[in-house]
């Protein structure tokens, strides 16, 4: 999205199928025939479209019935309906729900879920609606559009990113004679500081085996050493890699070498650092909305480059358009009104500890002077590397935790953790293929 193209008229077809106008003509709602229609606004009957999300934690139940609140007002012919429920029910129900066109218009996933939804044929395409909304690849960070991309296809609008980040605890710093001024920002650097830690009793930070936030972490770290978590047609792991046993080798050599204590608990580091009992913690942005640190003295810094070159974890969602059996082309339409609306006016999704994907309005330079602890996030966003597309790859994902779990707390060697976990990957790829036809 360019500066300004809120503020300017697109004369845009919307073509679904046989082909639907984004806004109706003056007279009617959108319909077949793919009118081409002056303007972004939804001008056809009145039509009530169900948004479903999966933010139900934090800022966002609060932030996102105020933005749909404000939409509903400024719009007398859409009123969308704000549905949010868990992510785990969502992917659970929406299958049956599409097929028996009770689903939502439009709802969110995450960059993993949108291929997997549009090969269960959940998904309308969106190319057009991407290209009626003024849309293109130049709108959004490098590499986003491509998460909601399947066969060729658009199935997904970017809606936010939400990168990773090195939280540090001045007071801790302190204590063991470190300036909190200067950040460690390549391997050298940070070792220096692990290591000035330890000699003041210290563990400088602690690694875990969990999602959170230990898998982003080692993704991180294996890009780093220029490795790749699968290979371009996402048909094998790579994670096992020489790059990918670099990276798990200096998580679990952090422990070993007394950097890290062992059997750090799920979110022990995090509170860990709140606690003041360690200085570091790679974590996500959705933690600058953490309250708890409004009790120390803390900054927070782009994680350092700890490999051969730059490169961070992050995740994001995206808009879909659902293919509810019987869907009313007026609701698609007025959905891809909604869409628009809530990039342009995303600004406040900074509260929720989430970046707008929007480049115009997440590079506003009020967004920073509202919210100063996003900027280091904002500058890691060049070098983000986001979510695997392809059907089905959470399972193969949660292996890449396993194999890390199993490093950390002893039970393999980092080789022999990922080795194992790329092979029960492989065959969850295979499985996926002859699923979904890929």
């Amino acid at each position: 999205m360019k500066k300004g193209i809120a503020r300017r008229a697109v004369a845009a077809t919307l073509a679904l199928g046989v082909g639907i106008a984004l806004a109706g003509c003056s007279g009617g709602g959108a319909g077949a025939g793919g009118n081409a229609v002056p303007g972004e606004d939804y001008t056809g009957p009145k039509v009530s479209i169900t948004f479903w999300n999966g933010w139900t934690g934090g800022a966002a139940p609060v932030l996102v019935p105020k933005l749909v609140e404000k939409f509903n007002s400024e719009h007398d012919n859409i009123e969308v309906k704000n549905v949010p429920q868990e992510w785990g029910d969502i992917s659970k129900k929406m299958p049956l729900a599409v097929k028996a066109g009770k689903g939502p218009d439009v709802a969110v996933a995450h960059g993993d879920d949108v291929a997997t939804y549009a090969a269960q044929g959940l998904l309308l395409p969106a190319d057009d609606i991407v290209d009626a909304l003024g849309y293109s690849a130049d709108d959004f960070p490098e590499g986003l559009m491509d998460a909601g991309a399947y066969k060729g296809a658009q199935y997904g609008i970017p809606w936010s990113v939400t990168p990773m980040g090195l939280y540090v605890n001045n007071d801790v710093l302190k204590s063991a004679g470190i300036d909190p001024a200067t950040v460690p920002t390549d391997k050298d650097g940070y070792m220096k500081a692990l290591e000035a830690l330890k000699a003041a009793g210290i563990s400088g930070e602690w690694v875990d085996g969990y999602v959170f936030t230990g898998t982003f972490e080692f993704e991180s770290l294996l890009w780093q050493f220029g490795g790749d978590l699968y290979n371009d047609d996402v048909t094998e792991a790579t994670f096992n890699s020489d790059a990918g046993v670099q990276a798990l080798t200096h998580m679990v050599d952090l422990i070993d070498k007394g950097y890290s204590p062992p059997n750090v608990a799920q979110d022990g580091n995090i509170k860990g650092l709140l606690a003041g009992q360690t200085a570091y913690n790679w974590n996500g942005v959705w933690q600058t909305t953490n309250e708890s640190f409004n009790e120390i003295d803390w900054t927070v810094a782009p994680v350092p480059q700890i490999g051969t070159e730059q490169a961070v974890w992050s995740s994001s969602t995206h808009w879909m358009f659902m293919n509810n059996k019987g869907q009313d082309k007026n609701k698609t339409a007025a959905a891809a009104t909604f869409v628009k609306w809530m990039n342009e006016n995303s600004a406040g999704w900074a509260e929720t500890g989430e970046l707008p994907a929007a480049n115009d309005v997440r590079n506003d330079p009020a967004l920073v002077e509202t919210y100063p602890n996003l900027k280091p996030f904002i500058d890691s966003l060049p070098y983000a590397h986001y979510e695997t597309s392809a059907p089905g790859i959470t399972a193969a994902n949660a292996l890449i935790t396993t194999a890390l779990n199993e490093a950390v707390t002893g039970k393999k060697e980092p080789k022999e953790a990922l080795d194992d976990a790329a092979k029960q990957a492989n065959e969850i790829l295979k499985q996926n293929a002859a699923k979904y036809g890929d």
